[in-house]
């Protein structure tokens, strides 16, 4: 089934796709995520970010020639239902509406807390209030914003690495690789830390959205992860350094720490602006990601249709921006949910999968399935190497999703 409806305006190259991959990814992941990764795989917390890094890299080769193929807005969604039938399609639509809404919930409220922590919620509805107004005006104005918002993160985190390789606290000797917290530990750690990896996918879903998106889009994905990869290696050695798998782990806000424990406490306050800083951009990107998932299922009549409007002006989804918009102010107003970071990370690895195993299907020689056989196995054991917690939410969210897509499917053929 191909969706219909007004079609998007083609403004991004790639130097913006690439920006906003980064804007996805360099978040306040890196501010927030080493640390329990790090109590989770003790010394193993390198292996456990190189484990991460090549699901990423297959989901992100399966992900870029997908969407080379079908340059559409809704990511996996699209590729799914073209590749492997309309129920997949859905499922992946759903797995990633409902985390990724979380997500924005909980970034929204990183910002909160470390602007004004007595008033975190007020804060956070604020700020998800001011970048769906900034997404309203155009995809163009939010990779303007993204790339300052980078910038300004690069900077904070090129300036944590310096100052604790540069420290006479800094200790080779706290990078020794083993793997204290057990391969169980190792893989959570990777699951964990996959979730910082995971915005490549808002490239994808702004595939409807990208010039000449059968050349850019293989050319932005691999670059932004690459990027990624490099700046959260440099991070995490620095870190680890000072503080060791111990000390990060029992850290609350790693990086200020860090910094600390190097003999420059002043800089701590630029972390955690920086911090605030990134938590923004990976909000500005997920509602971003969101909202044109929310296009393609409307168009496909999987949500209220009215979400198919296209704004005759500013070219974007506004009605689903709106909708997203709204609900993720209610949510950070109202409910604590970084608890939910990990059925977000189940969530985004079972959208994976079906990415991976839309990839399969575009090419029958050994060689060409390799990349998605990898990534899809590897995203199965990183889901269930989360908390039992997180993969039971997440197992019965996604079981209410399928539900619901039963009930509709019955309806329709009564």
């Amino acid at each position: 089934m191909t969706s219909t409806g007004p079609e998007l305006r083609r403004t991004l190259g790639v130097t913006d796709a690439v920006v906003v991959g980064l804007g996805s990814m360099i978040g306040a992941g890196v501010f927030a995520a080493l640390a329990p990764a790090a109590r989770a795989a003790g010394s193993g917390l390198l292996l456990g970010l190189a484990v991460a890094a090549v699901v990423a890299y297959c989901n992100a080769s399966s992900s870029a020639r997908l969407a080379a193929r079908y340059p559409a807005s809704g990511g996996t969604y699209v590729y799914g239902r073209e590749r492997l039938g309309e129920f997949w399609g859905y499922l992946a639509g759903w797995s990633f509406v409902v985390g990724k809404t979380a997500s924005c919930a909980a970034m929204a409220l990183t910002v909160g807390a470390y602007v004004w922590p007595g008033q975190a919620n007020a804060v956070a509805v604020a700020a998800v209030v001011a970048l769906t107004a900034v997404n309203y005006g155009g995809v163009q104005k939010s990779a303007r914003l993204t790339r300052v918002i980078v910038a300004v993160v690069l900077a904070v985190l090129a300036a944590v690495v310096v100052v604790c390789l540069g420290s006479a606290e800094s200790d080779a000797g706290r990078l020794d690789v083993g793997v204290s917290g057990g391969v169980g530990g190792v893989l959570q750690a990777g699951g964990l830390l996959f979730f910082a990896f995971a915005g490549y996918a808002r490239i994808a879903t702004l595939g409807e959205e990208v010039r000449d998106p059968e050349r850019t889009i293989p050319r932005a994905v691999p670059l932004a992860l690459g990027i990624t990869l490099v700046v959260y290696a440099c991070v995490a050695v620095a870190v680890l350094s000072v503080l060791g798998s111990g000390g990060l782990g029992n850290a609350t806000a790693p990086l200020a720490d860090a910094v600390r424990a190097a003999g420059v406490p002043e800089l701590a306050p630029v972390v955690r602006v920086g911090a605030a800083v990134a938590a923004l951009g990976s909000l500005l990107a997920l509602i971003l990601g969101v909202s044109r998932t929310t296009l393609a299922m409307a168009r496909d009549r999987h949500l209220p249709a009215p979400l198919a409007a296209v704004h005759p002006r500013f070219q974007v989804p506004h009605r689903a921006e709106l909708a997203v918009g709204a609900v993720v102010a209610v949510l950070a107003a109202t409910v604590d949910v970084r608890g939910a970071i990990g059925f977000s990370s189940f969530g985004v690895l079972a959208y994976y999968a079906v990415a991976n195993a839309s990839a399969w299907t575009l090419d029958r020689a050994p060689v060409a399935r390799l990349t998605p056989a990898v990534g899809l196995v590897g995203c199965a054991v990183l889901a269930f190497a989360l908390p039992v917690t997180s993969v039971a939410v997440g197992a019965g969210v996604l079981a209410v999703g399928a539900a619901a897509y039963g009930v509709r499917r019955w309806r329709g053929r009564r």
